[in-house]
């Protein structure tokens, strides 16, 4: 993976996300239902993209290192996926339809069960790539570097928790996973490829 692929795989899409945000309506009202809907709609395909960032720091170091990130962030990427269609195209959706009623807050309380599980995931995977980012970064910069995007990755993970995308903290949030992941993106050294450099196909000259 090419290093400016790598950087913004970590950035765009925590920054899409706060670009999101602070658009969020504070309440879901028969009002603000429709965009409520379809905000959370757009954030079917961007709330799952936000495992990418771990999975960058800590690319082929190591095979049960990387399994495990990959599997907290399918995790994490199924249980927000649930909360998104429950607490914000299910809950949107009916408040167009019929209006407010009791049923918000029963879906609202089964989406932030399912939830927890895959924020605690994606917290886990903050931990595991910024612990990486500092043990292989090489030289005084890039380990204060990882030190300072493990802080920012480490408390976007635990504010995820309660903030979702919400303004103006859940904006504040997506912005420190973006800087943080970014900056251990930025601080790990390259990997180089371990495949064999592929043979030359440049013809030899015929016998004479």
């Amino acid at each position: 993976m090419r290093r400016r692929v790598a950087l913004a795989a970590a950035a765009v899409p925590p920054l899409l996300l706060a670009g999101l945000g602070t658009t969020h309506p504070t309440l879901l009202t028969p009002e603000s239902a429709p965009w409520w809907r379809d905000l959370h709609v757009i954030g079917l395909l961007l709330f799952p993209l936000l495992a990418l960032g771990p999975w960058v720091v800590v690319r082929r170091r190591g095979r049960l290192l990387e399994a495990a990130v990959v599997v907290l962030g399918v995790v994490y990427a199924c249980c927000y996926t649930a909360l998104d269609v429950l607490a914000g195209i299910g809950a949107g959706q009916e408040t167009v339809v019929v209006g407010p009623g009791p049923w918000v807050a029963a879906l609202f309380g089964m989406a932030d069960r399912l939830m927890g599980p895959g924020v605690y995931a994606y917290l886990a995977t903050a931990v595991l790539g910024g612990a990486t980012a500092i043990v292989v970064s090489r030289g005084a910069a890039a380990r204060a570097a990882a030190v300072v995007g493990t802080v920012l990755v480490v408390g976007g993970a635990w504010s995820f928790l309660t903030s979702h995308i919400y303004p103006p903290v859940g904006v504040v949030t997506m912005v420190a996973l973006a800087g943080g992941w970014t900056t251990l993106a930025a601080a790990v050294p390259p990997v180089l490829s371990s495949s064999p450099p592929r043979p030359s196909r440049r013809r030899q000259p015929a016998p004479t």
